[in-house]
């Protein structure tokens, strides 16, 4: 939702210089002094609302100025004469009672300083119109931006005795000049905007009488303030101002600042490579000062360096201009960002020695006591992708219309100006992100989403030597500590799209594995594969699950140096739209106002009467500016209306702020009509129950932890926390065998000693990994994700003398003397393994056998002390192998490498007679291999070709209660978010993720929709992507940007079913059935989201819909109704006799077209029932599902019926034969029921279990 309250284009004018009175002292001693130093003082302040309607208080509030600003009085000791052309006196521009409405973020006393930074002298010539820029910044962050203007005006002064000068009475008139400034303030940083709007202004000033000033001023700020600013996204706000077209550019997303000014400016001052000094200044805090000869320059460079930074956000004093008397500032003891006058800092630079001095007129980056600047490089990858990309861009304009014939029209001249700037801006917005990202992205790694740490020390070991200056600089930074708390909220800003885009495939592959940081041999031998994109085999189709190398897990880094770039790959480019506004009307009357307003309603209502539905995000963009433009007009009940448009539109932009205080100030006959509507009812309940859960909502300081070692005994619960902070393991269940391994023998709780001595040892032997150095005739037999997790010290084997080394694939010798590599075994090829004892003169040394199906001899190795650990860890691989192979599951495979490899740390730590015992703890598969059968039936293994687990970064597993699988789309390109084929997995509490359904890897980081459990989803379209949930809400997904942003809330239960009734013709509309729990049903017209009808059907818990030759079919729990389309209904099926007494009764159904037959599933009991929809009056045909306790779900997969069910122990899957009636396959799912089923193009099915087992499995189909 919009963060801020929007509010109009003025937030207030200025007006600023000498006043008549001291111009008059100022002319008598002209010849004393050579144009002598002036103090300016305020003159004008004029600050909305301008007008106002008698009878009515709150009937004009222009744009959200709905809070009491504090006033400014200007005493004089004498009466303010005034500016005159005239020999008459006029009244004062200021009296002594006048009361100045100023705007609380503004401190009208720095105000004259900074509009004139050099000072305000009486000169004998007249100077051109100059132009600068100010940012206002209030103790709490919030910013308030400023344009100023300053011109020249003659100056004549008229006395009663005469025109004097030095004491003499003068036959002719002198001409001064003196410098009056208008500043311009908004809250948004239109600077080019506002500098074009003071630019016309001025044009028309210089043509008036002095007489005329201050109501010309008061006039151009009330039109001004009738500017209603565009909302985030795709539509723009164009006004005249004659002679110019004005154009508001809209901020690019609702995380994004409004950028309206030119991002190349610093790229013409400065090379790529000091471009990067100054960013690193900036990301480690440091003491910035920017100098100029030309104020201008000053604030325009500190916001460019501001965005490119983001989404890091400066958190210090940020003065971009300094005038003469505010140069202490620079003295300031803390880190900030300031820009004063070239001649100025002279002052006060010998005082200074550790200032960064950024010279935007020479064009160097300097330390303020050295002419080098001291300070760590950008970390080398981003630093050579950046300055490659900062080379290659077109900066020039007149090079790009070297061909262009010239234009006659000013207002086009300046359109396609704009347009070469905002793709310019474009590219150099995607640069600079990427930078962001290549510097931080591997950031996100360290964090612990569940407890709030960071581990600060993982993340600087994973750097490279070299980079470690610069990141421990940054580390403790304000700024990153900032970016650290949006990245644990999980904010889906530009820096997490671009991260995801830029990502390659092996790289979001590793983000499904819980394999420890263990480097790849590609890593260790610092190989890099040019193949660092997608594999190109991937297409849209269905991937081939028998091909092995699609369901590795490779786990190595991808260089960002070989990335390719693609401009916009940090959001989709989007066309821009413009909207004009009419014509201004006279601003001061309010009559012309409110005529004014209603024409911009007029226009705006045809606008979106005239936009297609199809394109909702320029839809939602109108009706946010028709609500806003009706709030302020008073018309507060039509503004309702369209945030409800709004709120089912596009909920990113929603406006929940001047939404409450909209219904906080409807009077009581207007809130009556607002409730009688239904919709605007919901609207404000909305309100009022999100204004609630706010205020109960405790508040949390966004703090973020650092991981630490404990300092005091650490019981079950505290451990678990702990280990999970540290990165080591986070599966719950893991972490308390641990803890029985490492309090074995003792009180139940982890002493600091053992903690640290275990952490420890984890790191060590993690960093001993890194340092295996493998010849190259050794890397020759490793797949390209294999790692060497373990190497034993050099014992003798049968095979020779050298080290054994474990691989997450296989054992093998690595020969001492000349290199050599000698396999032992692969996991899955172990027959057996045990200790038995060698004799060595009067000694029996423990020997480890291994025997394997591919060598008739065993193998035998002297290990020594290892070898009982070598024992343990060598079954516990070889068991989670086979579990692995046999269930089609390779997570079981990396849990067994995670267990063996804590059973090292826990031996090497405890360093006791226990240590082997207590390692025995951590064999989980080992003994589960006793528990339970190991064999999978053979049916359900060769049907059976994988399974994932969509719970891998959850402490413990998560039901999976929907599945949707969409296909590919050809002509959508994968930057856009279409390409290949997606799978939609919800689990619990509103979760949803996304894979790619060509490799089965996570496509993009998870959506929360609500808080609630979701049952059902239904592909309306390509742009929408419906889910159903308990809370009663509907909310929608766009499939190609994975964003959540549109709701539906009109039903008031939860939500059981959706359905889809395709189109009839062309010109017919798609229409959605949506179904909760009280038998309500809603027809919706998908692409307006209007409703079209709503009925209610009679029955127990209705539990989900589908349409069947123009009917509508509706499952209860006692039956099954077919309605009509008025909602009637036409023929009812209810329970079977002997399920009468069923408390649940049906839980499932399905229609057969073309044997006009429905198949329906019982909740409580192992049958399905098939009743012949010709004749109701049929007997049931009944199927028993063997050791079944009730049926979940079912689909239809070409002639078969898929069914999904709660097994006596486990979760069935029945695979039943639609034409003999009879079960064909009963396959072992999973440990819990079966909780949904799709299909993916009838070529695989997939299910999704409860929590217990919490996997997704896909089963071939034949």
């Amino acid at each position: 939702m919009a963060e801020t309250v929007p509010s109009g284009l003025l937030e207030a004018c200025v007006v600023l210089g000498v006043s008549n009175e001291r111009l008059k002292e100022l002319v008598l001693l002209q010849g004393e002094v050579e144009e002598p130093l002036v103090e300016a003082e305020v003159l004008q302040v004029h600050a909305p609302p301008f007008v106002t309607k008698e009878s009515s208080r709150n009937a004009a509030q222009h744009f959200s100025r709905a809070q009491r600003r504090r006033s400014f009085k200007k005493k004089r000791e004498q009466p303010v004469s005034t500016i005159s052309a005239s020999n008459q006196t006029k009244e004062p521009v200021v009296s002594g009672s006048d009361d100045l409405s100023v705007p609380q973020s503004i401190d009208l006393i720095a105000l004259p300083q900074l509009c004139f930074p050099d000072g305000l002298r009486i000169t004998g010539e007249s100077r051109e119109d100059y132009y600068h820029f100010l940012v206002f910044t209030d103790v709490f962050g919030n910013q308030t931006h400023g344009v100023v203007a300053q011109y020249c005006r003659p100056v004549h002064c008229v006395t009663d005795n005469g025109i004097y000068q030095n004491g003499l009475r003068l036959n002719k008139l002198q001409r001064l000049f003196t410098t009056y400034s208008i500043c311009i303030i908004s809250k948004y940083p239109y600077y080019n905007a506002l500098r074009d709007c003071l630019s016309s202004f001025l044009l028309q000033l210089k043509t008036s009488r002095m007489c005329e000033f201050e109501e010309q001023v008061k006039e151009f700020s009330a039109k001004l303030a009738l500017v209603p600013i565009p909302p985030p996204g795709p539509l723009h706000v164009v006004f005249n101002l004659r002679p110019f077209q004005i154009e508001l550019p809209s901020r690019l997303d609702v995380d994004r600042p409004v950028m309206d000014l030119d991002l190349h400016l610093p790229f013409l001052c400065f090379k790529p490579k000091q471009i990067l000094q100054i960013i690193s200044s900036i990301l480690m805090e440091q003491r910035v000062v920017f100098l100029s000869t030309d104020w201008a320059r000053l604030t325009l460079f500190a916001e460019c360096f501001m965005i490119f930074i983001h989404p890091l956000r400066w958190q210090h004093p940020f003065v971009p201009v300094l005038s003469r008397q505010m140069l202490d500032f620079i003295m300031a003891p803390t880190a900030f960002l300031m820009g004063c006058h070239t001649a100025h800092f002279k002052e006060v630079a010998e005082e200074l020695d550790d200032l960064v001095v950024i010279d935007l007129d020479q064009g160097t980056v300097l330390s303020s006591i050295s002419n080098r600047l001291e300070l760590p490089d950008v970390p080398m990858t981003a630093r050579d992708c950046f300055i490659f990309r900062g080379e290659g861009l077109q900066l020039h304009y007149d090079l790009d219309v070297c061909c262009a014939g010239s234009r006659t029209d000013i207002n086009e001249l300046r359109a396609h100006r704009r347009q070469w700037q905002h793709k310019v801006n474009t590219v150099i917005l995607n640069i600079t992100m990427e930078l962001i990202v290549n510097i931080f992205s591997e950031v996100c790694d360290f964090l612990n989403y569940e407890h709030r740490v960071f581990n600060s020390e993982e993340f600087l070991r994973s750097r490279e030597a070299t980079d470690h200056k610069f990141y421990k600089k940054v580390l403790d930074t304000h700024i990153f500590h900032s970016f650290l708390r949006d990245r644990l909220n999980r904010k889906n800003d530009a820096f997490t799209r671009m991260q995801l885009n830029i990502r390659s495939e092996t790289r979001r592959m590793r983000a499904l594995t819980e394999s420890p940081h263990r480097p790849m041999m590609e890593g260790i031998c610092k190989y890099v594969r040019p193949e660092n994109g997608l594999n190109s085999r991937l297409g849209v189709s269905m991937p081939n699950l028998a091909d092995h190398r699609l369901l590795a897990v490779p786990v190595r880094q991808t260089s960002m140096r070989t990335m390719p770039f693609h401009s916009g790959s940090w959001s989709p480019s989007r066309p821009i739209k413009t909207f004009k506004l009419p014509e201004f009307p006279p601003p001061l009357a309010y009559q012309y106002v409110q005529i004014y307003y209603n024409d911009l309603i007029k226009e705006l209502s045809k606008a979106i009467s005239t936009a297609t539905p199809d394109d909702s995000a320029l839809l939602a963009r109108y009706y946010y500016l028709r609500g806003l433009v009706n709030s302020v007009a008073g018309k507060r009940v039509d503004a309702l209306g369209d945030f409800q448009s709004l709120y089912k539109t596009d909920m990113d932009i929603f406006p929940a702020k001047l939404l409450n205080v909209l219904v906080e100030s409807l009077p009581v006959e207007e809130r009556r009509m607002a409730e009688r509507r239904p919709d605007l009812n919901r609207l404000i309940s909305q309100v009022k129950r999100e204004n609630e859960q706010e205020r109960a909502r405790p508040i949390d300081d966004g703090t973020v932890k650092r991981f630490e070692l404990p300092k005091k005994h650490l019981h079950m619960e505290d451990f678990v926390q702990r280990v999970q902070e540290s990165g080591i393991v986070k599966d719950q269940g893991t972490i308390q065998r641990l803890f029985e391994a490492l309090t074995v023998g003792q009180q139940k709780q982890v002493d600091p000693e053992t903690f640290c001595f275990f952490y420890n040892f984890w790191k060590e032997t993690e960093a001993a990994a890194q340092d295996v150095d493998l010849p190259v005739i050794v890397l020759e037999h490793l797949v390209k994700d294999e790692c060497v997790y373990k190497l034993s010290s050099s014992v003798k084997t049968s095979h020779g003398v050298g080290k054994i080394a474990m691989t997450q694939r296989r054992l093998f010798l690595l020969t001492e003397g000349r290199p050599g590599y000698v396999e032992i075994t692969k996991f899955r090829d172990i027959e057996d393994v045990k200790i038995s004892s060698t004799p060595f003169l009067l000694l029996r040394i423990p020997t480890l056998k291994i025997t394997t199906s591919l060598r008739k001899e065993t193998f035998e190795a002297n290990l020594k002390s290892e070898c009982d650990l070598w024992h343990l860890m060598i079954k516990e691989m070889w068991a989670g192998r086979k579990m692995a192979d046999e269930h089609k599951d390779p997570q079981f495979m990396e849990q067994a490498l995670t267990n063996a490899l804590l059973m090292d740390a826990v031996v090497g730590c405890l360093q006791s007679q226990k240590a082997i015992f207590a390692a025995t703890k951590l064999a989980y598969f080992d003994k589960k291999k006793l528990e339970v059968p190991m064999m999978v039936p053979k049916t359900t293994s060769e049907t059976l070709k994988h399974k994932i687990n969509p719970s891998l970064d959850q402490t413990s597993p998560q039901a999976v209660d929907v599945l949707l699988y969409t296909p590919g789309q050809l002509s959508v390109s994968s930057l856009d978010g279409g390409g290949n084929p997606k799978l939609w997995c919800a689990l619990s509490n509103g979760k949803v993720l996304v894979f790619d359904a060509a490799s089965w890897s996570m496509q993009k980081n998870s959506v929360q929709v609500g808080k609630s459990r979701l049952n059902c989803m239904l592909a309306v379209n390509q742009q929408q992507l419906w889910i159903g949930s308990k809370d009663s809400f509907i909310y929608i997904i766009n499939p190609r940007s994975v964003s959540c942003n549109k709701q539906l809330t009109e039903h008031r239960c939860e939500v059981t079913g959706l359905a889809l009734e395709e189109r009839t013709d062309k010109f017919s509309q798609t229409l959605a059935y949506s179904c909760s729990e009280d038998g309500s049903v809603i027809v919706w017209d998908v692409s307006t989201l209007q409703v079209r009808r709503q009925f209610r059907v009679s029955c127990h818990r209705l539990q989900s819909v589908q349409i069947h030759t123009g009917m509508l079919w509706c499952c209860g729990g006692d039956c099954v109704l077919e309605v009509r389309r008025n909602g009637t209904v036409h023929r009812k099926v209810s329970l079977p006799d002997h399920l009468l007494g069923s408390p649940r009764g049906f839980s499932c159904f399905l229609l057969f077209n073309e044997s006009e037959q429905l198949w329906t599933g019982l909740a409580d009991a192992g049958e399905l029932c098939v009743c012949d929809c010709r004749d109701l009056n049929k007997p049931f045909i009944r199927i028993q599902l063997k050791d079944c306790t009730g049926v979940v779900c079912m689909i239809r997969v070409k002639n078969q019926i898929w069914v999904g069910c709660q097994g006596k122990t486990r979760g069935k899957i029945y695979v039943v034969n639609t034409e003999r009636y009879t079960v064909e396959k009963e396959l072992m799912a999973h440990d819990d029921s079966v909780q949904t089923l799709c299909s993916a193009e009838d070529r695989y099915v997939l299910s999704g279990a409860a929590r217990a087992d919490g996997k997704i499995g896909i089963w071939k189909v034949e």
